[in-house]
């Protein structure tokens, strides 16, 4: 299962100038969410993120095939990206404890 990791960056100077101060605000998509609720199956994502001991509340369950983290991008090539190009660089790693979407 491709997991994302919880990531804060800080900015820099040169994205001061060159972007006005914006950079990455997640991965970004790597499936449209109507994919998402067709190819992935409910129960095997909710099973991935307990053994991972990630919670997770939605106020649909489809929501859960939409947030699962093979929905979106690999944010570490997201993150290095944003760092290679001077944006931003990282500032700390977190670890996912939650999923909450409304």
């Amino acid at each position: 299962m491709h997991v994302t990791v919880p990531v804060v960056l800080s900015g820099t100077e040169q994205g001061m100038r060159d972007t006005f101060g914006s950079t990455c605000h997640g991965a970004g998509r790597s499936r449209s969410r109507n994919n998402s609720r067709n190819k992935l199956d409910y129960q095997e994502v909710l099973d991935a993120l307990k053994t991972k001991g990630i919670a997770i509340r939605v106020a649909s369950p489809k929501l859960v095939m939409e947030e699962a983290p093979e929905s979106y991008k690999d944010v570490t090539e997201v993150v290095n990206t944003c760092h290679e190009a001077g944006i931003s660089k990282l500032a700390v790693k977190l670890r996912p404890i939650a999923v909450i979407k409304g």
